[in-house]
């Protein structure tokens, strides 16, 4: 194990993972430790592009399906620009 000093910590953000450490009884550095090594992990997970998606057809009757979600979700007609 190392002993390391950190700066500019959130104290609102610390005292959270203090208070959850205490909880789970452990200390802050095995909980630092941990939020690290996820948060690592989570890094090196591959980032799909937008431009790598695969487009497809959704068959007879939906070439319009686009539309009438934007109309459930903003309103009728939500497209149209007057």
């Amino acid at each position: 194990m190392v002993q390391v000093t950190i700066k500019d910590v959130d104290e609102g953000t610390f005292r959270e993972l203090k208070a959850e450490a205490a909880r789970e009884g452990i200390s802050v550095g095995k909980a630092l430790s941990w939020a690290v090594k996820v948060w690592l992990s989570e890094m090196q997970k591959p980032r799909l592009s937008l431009l790598s998606w695969k487009t497809f057809k959704g068959g007879k009757g939906t070439q319009y399906l686009s539309e009438e979600i934007d109309d459930i979700l903003y309103g009728e007609k939500s497209g149209n620009i007057s």
